[in-house]
């Protein structure tokens, strides 16, 4: 127990907190390199889709001994610039890496259908949004009718009950 505690804060230190100020103090300089802005976006753009994955795979393999140390090790592996020592193409980064000839090539292959399924999802939002509205409304009319037919009965019981004398106020 104490281990996990300790190492879901590891990742949080090591695979939020820190790449987090590290992309800050790109964004503080002066000239800001367009690389370094590039390697903070294939970052966030892969945790992201780990974070989304994780909510799955944790079901499955949470179980497995070292589950949450691989999951450190996944997160510092991708922003350490150790990490693809042995091929300088790569400029020194796993996120680079695995950004590139992973995530990059199955997006584009999928660009399409993700995009429809997008535009799918915001017409139907928008039209359960605006289904909800108007139920809202009903409802908020009908409670409106209803308090009305409540103080209009109220008032009708305080009314003087002898005809032809007008209700005054006294």
């Amino acid at each position: 127990m104490a281990v996990s505690f300790v190492t879901r804060l590891l990742t949080l230190a090591l695979g939020y907190a820190y790449p987090a100020y590290d992309c800050y103090k790109t964004l503080q300089l002066k000239e800001t390199q367009m690389e370094q802005l590039r390697f903070w976006c294939q970052y966030w753009i892969l945790l992201a889709f780990l974070t989304a994955f994780e909510s799955f795979a944790d079901c499955v393999a949470s179980w497995l001994p070292m589950y949450g140390e691989a999951k450190l090790a996944l997160v510092v592996f991708l922003w350490h610039p150790n990490t693809m020592a042995s091929h300088p193409e790569t400029d020194g980064s796993g996120a680079r890496h695995v950004y590139d000839e992973y995530l990059r090539p199955f997006l584009a292959t999928h660009e399409a259908d993700i995009d429809r399924g997008i535009l799918e999802l915001r017409a139907r939002a928008a039209h359960a949004t605006a289904s909800h509205l108007r139920a809202a409304v009903a409802l908020g009319r009908a409670c409106l009718l209803q308090v009305a037919g409540r103080v209009s009965s109220q008032f009708q019981a305080m009314a003087p009950h002898e005809p032809g004398i007008l209700w005054s106020r006294g």
